[in-house]
């Protein structure tokens, strides 16, 4: 009896760090799934658009689409940081809710997704939306800039409203730390150690000053709500925290607090 409950304490102990170092080598591809194109693509877009091309090193491309509006009342620019999934031809139906209300709608693509090239990290995320804000104050003032994450994109897209002055920051599904978002899967491991993106969106929303406005869904299977409602503590009176009921992670741009909410923040 004893020696079967140590044969079985090892094969447990062994599938425990087999998992783990499948879990640690393989994050990037569980965490990102980038589709890259060539750079003279055409992308089929329904709306009018600039393909613009920033060189930002010597290996390296930062590809920004800018949908454009045709109203003579421009009201502004969304900057809009989308998920990890694709590039933006899988997210440029989302820009049509901005582009009828009289914005702009920028969207870059992150190191590997679509025509933007160079070394994929953390910090470059940080730096090339960084760079995007900085493109779109020579048009445009802070108060008329709208910040815009979805998923993977909130947390830069919270970094950078806790660095630059914005009219508003709206997140869709964001994560308390990409660390958390694979402890909700994993618990009984050491996440914070071995997840190498780390994107504490906890911690740069609290040095945001622009307004904030949260959609979750309360049946999101990516991002949990659980997960997500962790950042109420940390926003300010008049922020807000839009739990939409039965919304999962892609379908909350089509719901009417969504919408209400979105129009709102861009009047």
């Amino acid at each position: 009896m004893k020696r079967k409950i140590i044969r079985w304490a090892k094969l447990i102990v062994l599938l425990y760090a087999i998992i783990g170092i499948a879990l640690y080598y393989l994050q990037d591809k569980l965490f990102f799934r980038p589709v890259a194109v060539d750079r003279h693509h055409n992308y089929n877009f329904t709306s009018p658009y600039k393909d613009v091309n920033i060189p930002y090193d010597e290996t390296s491309n930062l590809n920004i689409i800018q949908f454009t509006t045709d109203t003579q009342n421009l009201k502004g620019v969304v900057l809009y940081f989308h998920g990890n999934r694709r590039n933006v031809s899988h997210y440029a139906p989302y820009a049509d809710i901005f582009v009828r209300a009289g914005y702009e709608v920028w969207m870059m693509d992150y190191p590997g997704f679509g025509k933007s090239t160079g070394e994929f990290n953390e910090q470059r995320l940080y730096d090339w939306a960084l760079t995007t804000y900085k493109l779109a104050r020579k048009r445009f003032s802070p108060d008329s800039i709208i910040i815009y994450g979805k998923s993977l994109g909130t947390g830069i897209a919270t970094q950078l409203a806790a660095v630059r002055d914005c009219k508003h920051l709206l997140l869709e599904t964001p994560y308390y730390s990409f660390p958390s978002v694979l402890g909700q899967w994993a618990p009984i491991y050491p996440v914070n150690s071995m997840v190498r993106y780390k994107i504490p969106t906890y911690q740069y929303i609290q040095k945001v000053t622009a307004p904030i406005t949260i959609f979750q869904g309360t049946d999101d299977g990516v991002i949990w709500h659980s997960n997500a409602a962790r950042l109420k503590r940390f926003l300010k009176p008049q922020d807000k925290f839009v739990s939409i009921e039965d919304g999962s992670h892609n379908d909350l741009t089509y719901t009417q607090p969504y919408q209400q909410h979105v129009a709102a923040s861009l009047q």
